[in-house]
């Protein structure tokens, strides 16, 4: 059975949130050109068959790595401590109630067709993110507590997703003026 290293072992990297982008640019294009299937292209179906496991893992650990969400998620799992987004729903109150305000900006923005209030909605999710990673690094790197860190990890994917919904909403604006 093929049972993939450790993504940060694969790349010889420490298993903390703070990651230096760099050095996990290099292990991974080191590991990528050991494990390439074109180095295997003369080699037994078994060899590219093998190779192409080894590159695939390596682009899944290296795309898991890179994004501060992905791998905040894995750290959690990793620790015994699944994020469960889909069943697990549970918010802070203040958070909750921050949701409520935002959601608010945003549907005044989009009926008042106001830029400057779709732009400062974005700041303020761009703020907020970098807040919660702060966060998340502390209880990952410094406090050791997965549980307050997948905790973070699920009021992250909201803030992520809510500035999708930001900037589709000022697509849409944009759109709309150029249309006019």
């Amino acid at each position: 059975m093929f049972l993939p290293p450790d993504h940060f072992q694969l790349f010889d990297l420490p298993p903390r949130f703070a990651l230096d982008a760099v050095a996990l640019d290099g292990a991974y294009r080191s590991v990528q050109g050991k494990v390439h299937p074109d180095r295997f292209a003369a080699g037994t179906a078994a060899e590219n068959r093998v190779a192409m496991q080894w590159a695939a893992q390596a682009n899944e650990a290296y795309r898991t790595l890179r994004s501060p969400l992905k791998r905040a998620a894995y750290l959690c799992e990793r620790a015994g401590e699944p994020i469960d987004a889909e069943s697990n729903t549970a918010m802070p109150a203040e958070f909750l109630m921050q949701q409520l305000q935002w959601r608010e900006a945003l549907d005044d923005a989009r009926l008042s067709s106001d830029d400057a209030s779709l732009q400062a909605l974005d700041r303020g999710m761009a703020s907020e993110r970098d807040r919660l990673l702060g966060e998340i690094e502390r209880a990952l790197d410094v406090d050791s507590d997965p549980a307050r860190a997948a905790s973070l990890v699920r009021q992250l994917m909201f803030v992520e997703k809510f500035g999708t919904e930001i900037a589709s909403a000022a697509e849409t604006l944009r759109d709309s003026r150029t249309s006019a």
